[in-house]
């Protein structure tokens, strides 16, 4: 195995981000792989853009490093951005400009070679070619975010870095920037980190999936595996709260359920596996279970129920 394998396209350690009393970003540590499709999640507000814009070095974080292909990044750092691709916010174009002059500008100041080949390319595969010829202003909010997306692809980059990439999409156009996402780390290696906020297409894209909450990153999950890690037991009792320190002092981690008075909620997976031994331990206890029911959550129930904790 080579260096370059070795080596995480994206590695962040303890980045932390203020504004004055704000913390926007909170000790957040990630390590991203070549080839994965690795999505952040997480409310408006959670920290999500604060984090990408200090991956690409365009905001300095408060504290914590980054490294970048290899290359550690600081605010201002252009080195890795010939092999990065990045859509950040609002898609931008010059509006009197077509679609095909917006990329032949951005294949000159990338210094391309073949630059009009680059741009028939990148307009054929973001199916823009109904509408290379049309100035920018009069695109749809889906169609200027194609070319945003064509702007970030022109040079065949290593890593994809997208908020929100698929906004604005209709529901053809969400399963088009899919394939050709998955496509690009399947076929070429490429890695991306995106946000969204949808959560069922994160789960058909994502390889890795990380949930960001009031700027702290509260887990990672593999959607591969979201099965054993959604499914929960649901315990009630007459007295809860006894029934809670019954179950912790057997190092469990009862969690009270989302709707007061529901209960308690129970994620460890020998709980979810052996709910009889549960119920023993509750009997036992003299606090014996009223209900003890496993569920399994969609990740949008489950995103809910860790936020929920998070906030608790």
């Amino acid at each position: 195995m080579g260096d370059s394998e070795r080596v995480p396209t994206i590695e962040a350690a303890g980045l932390t981000k203020r504004y004055g009393e704000v913390v926007a970003v909170d000790e957040v540590g990630l390590q991203v792989a070549s080839g994965d499709i690795y999505a952040l999640v997480g409310l408006n507000g959670a920290g999500k853009t604060t984090l990408i814009r200090m991956l690409l070095g365009m905001i300095a974080p408060t504290r914590g490093t980054v490294r970048v292909l290899g290359a550690e990044v600081s605010a201002g750092d252009r080195s890795a951005w010939a092999r990065t691709g990045y859509l950040i916010d609002t898609p931008a174009a010059y509006s009197e400009l077509t679609v095909r002059e917006n990329l032949h500008l951005i294949a000159r100041l990338r210094r391309l070679p073949g630059p009009a080949a680059r741009v028939g390319e990148v307009i054929h595969r973001l199916a823009l070619t109904p509408y290379a010829d049309r100035r920018a202003r009069t695109l749809s909010m889906g169609n200027a975010q194609r070319l945003a997306l064509a702007k970030a692809l022109i040079h065949r980059p290593d890593l994809l870095i997208l908020d929100e990439p698929v906004n604005g999409l209709d529901p053809a156009g969400v399963v088009e920037i899919r394939n050709l996402l998955s496509g690009l780390a399947r076929e070429h290696g490429t890695t991306v980190l995106l946000s969204s906020h949808l959560l069922g297409e994160v789960t058909r894209l994502a390889t890795r999936i990380a949930v960001i909450h009031n700027g702290r990153l509260l887990t990672e999950i593999d959607p591969h595996r979201l099965h054993g890690q959604t499914r929960r037991l649901e315990v009630a009792t007459r007295d809860d709260a006894r029934a809670a320190r019954v179950l912790a002092e057997r190092g469990l981690s009862p969690a009270p359920a989302p709707a007061p008075g529901d209960g308690l909620v129970l994620a460890e997976e020998h709980a979810v596996e052996h709910p009889d031994r549960i119920a023993t331990a509750l009997v036992e206890a003299g606090c014996p279970p009223t209900r003890l029911v496993v569920r399994e959550e969609d990740l949008e129930q489950y995103f809910l129920r860790l936020v929920g904790q998070a906030d608790a």
